[in-house]
């Protein structure tokens, strides 16, 4: 179950396969849109799951419940995987009532964790009724998993850690670097157009950074998310681009000639799980400014493979750009070879595949019994 189809299509790929190809039948709760037809040709059964992914009415989810609910009795399946918020709580509540075993993956805490108030506390209150009988809760960095144990949300015996999504080390294979063939250096932050993720800082960094560095280019490349109360206005965007400060590449389904063209990938958010835009620009040998956070640090080792800043600081990110920008080509391309190398130790998509794959087969152990014969699991 998962909020849209985009998010299977972007970050689940590879583990959509590796439950296909172990003989699993796989169906795919999700609101429809169109992006359905791509989850088909994957080898998926979609179920169209009508869902308010950004709203807060209480009317709205009790319906959402109803209508998983009668989901789970007409699929009857052996197992349920959650991601993101909505499909965490009401499909492990949903689970719940029709004694369907769940695995939960708390891909990251969102604009409702990074701004306490009454919404973060009734998720709180939401999360430990959905999660108290989850069979496998992941989570794709230690600071999330530490927060939900001591706040009991979660019981420490039911949690796991992954290596995020995990990246695809074949389709990212690492490129040369631009400015090894003398080109301006180029600055590409990569991510969901929302202030949570530093955008704004980006911006002013780059108007920092014009005056001395006159040649370089700053660019953002990704979706623009209304739903997203933390939404970046397209409006702000446009001014940006007018004022010069950056230019703005619009969404690509295959960022890769992006990254390849890039010699720095930038991410200077306030709190991720482990974000895909690293891993990947890792996976390509690209240098990485992120800020010192939850989920960003767990990829970059300050000095290694790239540099962290402080969140919300446009000077220290300024500071750290600076400095890769001031690099010689061949110091940034070491600095990405060391990220290559971390991607491939750390965060192979078949880490997160394997995991996944050994807590279905428990519970297909524990439904089916030590002398039943074994049958394909329906996930």
């Amino acid at each position: 179950m998962v909020n849209r189809a985009w998010n299977v299509l972007n970050f689940r790929v590879g583990l959509v396969r590796g439950i296909l190809e172990a003989g699993h039948e796989l169906y795919v709760a999700v609101p429809p849109d169109s992006d359905a037809a791509r989850l088909r040709a994957l080898g998926c059964h979609v179920l169209a799951l009508p869902m308010d992914n950004g709203g807060t009415r209480p009317h709205h989810d009790l319906l959402l419940l109803w209508r998983l609910r009668g989901l789970m009795r007409k699929v009857r399946p052996d197992a349920l995987l959650g991601f993101t918020a909505k499909p965490n709580i009401y499909g492990s509540i949903a689970a719940r009532w029709t004694g369907v075993p769940v695995i939960n993956n708390i891909a990251g805490l969102g604009a409702t964790f990074i701004r306490e108030g009454l919404l973060t506390r009734i998720v709180r209150i939401l999360y430990r009724a959905a999660l108290k009988r989850s069979r496998v809760v992941f989570f794709q960095n230690p600071d999330d998993q530490r927060l939900f144990v001591e706040t009991r949300l979660v019981r420490e015996a039911q949690t796991r850690l992954l290596p995020g999504s995990g990246v695809d080390l074949d389709r990212f294979s690492p490129r040369p670097l631009p400015s090894d063939h003398g080109s301006t250096c180029r600055f590409l932050f990569l991510g969901r157009m929302l202030y949570d993720k530093g955008v704004a800082e980006f911006v002013e960094a780059a108007r920092m950074l014009r005056e001395a560095l006159p040649d370089t280019r700053f660019c953002l490349l990704g979706i623009i998310d209304p739903d997203n109360p933390a939404a970046i206005p397209p409006e702000q965007i446009a001014r940006w681009v007018s004022d010069g400060a950056i230019e703005y590449l619009g969404s690509a389904d295959d960022v890769r000639p992006h990254v390849a063209a890039a010699d720095c990938v930038v991410l200077p958010s306030y709190r991720e799980g482990t974000p895909r835009s690293l891993l990947e620009a890792a996976a390509m040998a690209r240098p990485i400014v992120t800020t010192d956070v939850a989920g960003c640090r767990e990829v970059v080792r300050d000095g290694d493979n790239g540099l962290l800043c402080a969140a919300r600081d446009a000077a220290g990110l300024a500071a750290a750009m600076r400095r890769v920008a001031q690099m010689s080509a061949a110091d940034r391309s070491a600095m990405g070879r060391r990220g290559r190398l971390r991607a491939e130790r750390d965060f192979d998509e078949r880490l997160v595949v394997d995991a996944y794959l050994r807590a279905l087969a428990q519970i297909q152990s524990t439904r089916r019994g030590p002398s039943s014969p074994a049958t394909s699991l329906r996930a």
